[in-house]
């Protein structure tokens, strides 16, 4: 767990919505009426935030407080996510017909947060213990406290182990939202404080692993030293839930025709040719050109159904007038790609951002096109909601510049 996390789980849902009325009030007094805390109580609640996040967020002032800057850039991220937890809650209780909770920031603590988290993600008390490093009736009290809460069942045994009930899965997705946004908010203060720094998280598929997306992350590297990157690699399936949950910023890939949830969107970047590609010394190399039973005649190595590539190397050969042949194996690795057509007479098809390096190598070669029309769009994927922080508005930024670059060489 990264060190802006384990700062979220630092922080107090009660103190952030005190937070919230002290930045609308902007008066301490008025704002502890509110929230029913005394008035030493509220500014000792400020300032443990204050310390979390190494920051100042109000100014004392005789009339009251007056917020700062890093203080409306936190209250901002503080008040979307509260905002998520009440929608997740307000989801799993509609269901019931149960009434709307209100001021739920003063009912749920941060810890029942985190375990309902923690053990739906681990399957089982046991590994979410040692995860957190906490006793199992620790978070068997922070659970049993947490549905008794929102008053709806989020586990149920299954033999020996438990599973998460369709309202807690739900819920968890809010949940992760909430944390994403205070995760960001610190990030926020973080690069105020030290210049534009934190974490960014790209989910990447192999379409943009070869030249496109090194060359964005060395430059944004060397632009922004303070600045990291964590690279999520998986199927899109996966990543596109981590998408929608907070847990990755990004997600660069294929563009898809339609999005399957209609909570993301996605921004083209640039269109990348398709060439057929094989072993330097494959039989076809060379020849001008490609007739359908040359494609016929050689085993070809594809990634799985409803994969924009793979839609891409059926339609070569519907567009011949042909039913595309049986895969002997279906594989996305490029690694095991490469490896496959280097034991043989083997062909895939690759973009030919994947092919640059391949071709540096000189071990496959190019063996033609699959027609003039076969091009992808390679795009980025994320929240339709989501509010980037400067930094990750950076690395968008860059990643625009370079592909405008690829575009024109």
């Amino acid at each position: 767990m990264n060190k802006n996390m384990d700062q979220v789980f630092l922080l107090n849902l009660r103190h952030l919505g005190a937070l919230l009325e002290v930045a609308q009030t902007g008066n301490i007094s008025e704002a502890a009426r509110t929230v029913n805390l005394s008035q030493p109580a509220l500014a000792q609640a400020i300032g443990k935030i204050e310390r979390v996040l190494d920051a100042s967020l109000f100014e004392r002032r005789s009339a009251g407080v007056a917020i700062t800057e890093a203080g409306a850039l936190f209250v901002a991220r503080t008040r979307r996510a509260l905002d998520y937890l009440a929608q997740g809650v307000r989801h799993i209780r509609r269901g019931s017909g149960r009434p709307v909770l209100v001021r739920l920031d003063q009912r749920v603590t941060m810890s029942q947060l985190r375990a309902l988290v923690s053990v739906v993600g681990a399957g089982s008390y046991t590994g979410a213990a040692m995860q957190l490093g906490l006793s199992q009736p620790s978070l068997h009290r922070a659970m049993r406290e947490l549905q008794e809460i929102v008053e709806i069942p989020l586990l149920e045994r299954a033999g020996r182990a438990i599973r998460p009930t369709l309202p807690a899965d739900r819920l968890v997705h809010f949940v992760r939202l909430m944390l994403a946004e205070l995760r960001a908010g610190i990030e926020e203060i973080v690069s105020r404080n030290q210049g534009l720094g934190g974490t960014l998280r790209i989910g990447v598929l192999p379409v943009a692993r070869a030249y496109f997306l090194p060359k964005v992350l060395a430059e944004f590297c060397t632009r922004w030293p303070a600045a990291s990157v964590e690279i999520i690699e998986g199927p899109y399936a996966e990543l596109l839930t981590h998408v929608r949950q907070g847990d990755v910023d990004l997600l660069i890939g294929s563009q898809r025709e339609q999005v399957p949830e209609h909570d993301v969107t996605q921004q083209a970047l640039f269109d990348d040719e398709l060439v057929i590609v094989g072993r330097n010394g494959h039989p076809l190399h060379g020849k001008r050109h490609l007739s359908t039973t040359d494609l016929l005649d050689h085993h070809w190595v594809m990634p799985a159904p409803g994969t924009p590539m793979r839609v891409s190397w059926e339609r070569m050969f519907e567009i011949r007038g042909q039913t595309p042949p049986v895969l002997r194996v279906q594989c996305g690795s490029v690694t095991i790609k490469r490896g496959l057509m280097l034991e043989g007479d083997w062909l895939t098809l690759m973009s030919r951002d994947q092919f640059r390096l391949e071709s540096q190598a000189g071990q496959l070669v190019e063996i033609g096109s699959p027609g003039s029309d076969f091009w992808r769009t390679i795009a980025l994927t994320r929240r339709t909601d989501w509010r980037p922080t400067s930094l990750q508005s950076a690395f968008i930024q860059l990643m625009i510049k370079v592909a405008n670059e690829l575009r024109n060489t």
